[in-house]
């Protein structure tokens, strides 16, 4: 998480891209970040690599290393939140499944 977060730091700190109101992204901002990133892909020689984990009940916890970066939650259930930057958490009660989508550096 460290890794990816200061990444993704650095490159908009030094592309100087500061949206003039936080709330309110356009595609024309999301359209100079993609530009921004794909300029420094080829300077990173680092590779991100995803794996999905399913687990029955509530929660999906990411192996060593890797970071949940979305969930999904069984029974029609679209309330999850992310668990000490690890698990993916279902908020609904008696859960059958929950899916961490879960990513690294490389």
């Amino acid at each position: 998480m460290k890794v990816t977060g200061c990444f993704l730091l650095i490159v908009l700190l030094e592309s100087g891209f500061v949206a003039a109101d936080p709330e309110k992204c356009t595609i024309s901002d999301l359209l100079t970040l993609e530009s921004i990133c794909k300029s420094k892909e080829s300077t990173c020689n680092c590779k991100l690599a995803c794996t999905d984990v399913v687990a029955n009940g509530a929660l999906a916890t990411c192996p060593t290393g890797n970071i949940p970066t979305s969930c999904s939650c069984g029974m029609a259930c679209g309330s999850w939140d992310i668990r000490n930057g690890t698990s993916c958490h279902c908020q609904c009660n008696n859960m059958d499944w929950t899916s961490a989508r879960c990513c690294n550096l490389k």
